[in-house]
């Protein structure tokens, strides 16, 4: 892998990669196989970031990049291919600028679309390798089914607070995939994957850079890769543990008797937001709303209504909605006396997980008129007020 005949380095790339070259596990031969290999790096973020970069230092011929975001503030703490001059751009723009001018030697391919159902096997059909640094389950079933069905491995990573995990999936060559070791995506507000939970940035380095390392691995043949390992990773404690993991007969992709044999959208319409265990029969106002509806009622009904807002007191620094009582969710249960109950209360947090759970305990406490606002403050800076910083 690459199967092409690889192509002759010029001096000035023999000169670049000679570091490279005096390992006598890569050598010529080694750096040919990275300038003639094409990767492709989906997300440009946290493990993108690091990723991308020493993959295109290492001479990668051709370095794909899938991103349908753009630069936020809120990235720069851990996305280092993107600067303050960044943010608004998409992040394949910002991406590309940068691994170009890292290493004119390279070719960097933009896909600003991202990966989707409708194109990942024809993406993945021009790439040998796909780096998975995205950060939601969705995708990364998607792209594990994508690479299954088109025979590419993944080399795959996660980060959550200051843990990550690392490991090469890919049945072609007799190795387990991301559904043999996760079948099904965890229950919807079990794991916090959609920006309630933190992360250290330079967790993303380490497992970024990791990721690159197997990359490298894999495409030249050097050393023994992680497939059929998970590495586990504790930041606080500075611990590596390897778990041998198994491929499964049963998996729904690259089992005996595969169920997923095409990609199909229904696969991949996960939520953010864990169901509700409240009906709505009895109720005078509904679970959820949107925040275009959130504006409508503060606007029209203002005496009516109150919005509450549930995060935590520096969230609330970064940004607020005018008018919302702040009640961070750990402190809700001391203030049910306060709360007027002949008002429709509006919860809101940062995406609407926390707030579902305010929710749901002020129903339970006997508080009828309470929405939880879907999508928090986030979907109200993007669709309401653009202005607002966004975090």
């Amino acid at each position: 892998m690459p199967s092409e005949k690889p192509p002759q380095l010029s001096p000035d790339e023999l000169a670049r990669y000679s570091r490279h070259i005096l390992l006598s596990e890569l050598g010529v031969a080694g750096q040919q196989k990275l300038s003639a290999a094409r990767v492709l790096v989906v997300g440009a973020g946290g493990l993108g970031s690091p990723a991308a970069l020493y993959l295109a230092a290492a001479g990668v011929g051709t370095v794909g990049i899938a991103d349908f975001d753009r630069v936020e503030a809120h990235n720069l703490q851990r996305q280092l291919l993107h600067d303050d001059q960044s943010i608004g751009e998409t992040k394949v723009t910002s991406a590309a600028r940068r691994l170009r001018s890292m290493n004119p030697f390279i070719s960097v391919i933009e896909h600003a679309a991202g990966i989707t159902v409708e194109n990942a096997q024809s993406i993945f059909d021009t790439y040998d390798l796909i780096v998975d640094g995205t950060d939601n389950f969705a995708a990364r079933y998607l792209i594990n089914d994508a690479a299954v069905l088109t025979r590419r491995p993944v080399v795959h990573g996660s980060v959550y607070k200051f843990e990550g995990q690392l490991t090469v999936f890919d049945p072609s060559v007799g190795a387990p995939c991301y559904r043999c070791l996760f079948p099904e995506a965890p229950t919807a507000g079990t794991i916090p994957n959609c920006g309630e939970a933190g992360v250290v940035g330079a967790l993303c380095g380490v497992i970024g850079s990791l990721q690159a390392l197997e990359a490298i691995k894999v495409i030249t043949g050097a050393g023994e890769t992680l497939r059929g390992r998970l590495l586990t990773y504790d930041a606080l404690g500075q611990t590596f543990h390897p778990l041998k993991i198994s491929r499964s007969l049963e998996c729904p992709v690259c089992g005996t008797a595969p169920k997923i044999t095409k990609l199909d959208s229904a696969h991949y319409d996960f939520s953010c937001t864990p169901p509700s265990t409240l009906t709505m029969s009895d109720e005078s106002v509904p679970l959820e709303i949107s925040v275009e509806e959130t504006q409508r009622l503060l606007t029209a009904t203002p005496t009516d209504v109150l919005l509450v807002d549930v995060r935590e007191p520096y969230e609330v620094e970064i940004c607020r909605i005018a008018g919302a009582e702040v009640i961070p969710l750990r402190q809700v249960p001391e203030h049910l006396a306060a709360l007027p109950r002949d008002k429709h209360l509006l919860i809101h947090c940062h995406h609407g997980a926390r707030s579902l759970r305010a929710t749901e305990f002020l129903r339970a406490k006997g508080f009828s008129r309470v929405s939880n606002v879907a999508g928090g403050i986030d979907a109200w800076a993007e669709r309401i007020e653009p202005t607002m910083r966004r975090y």
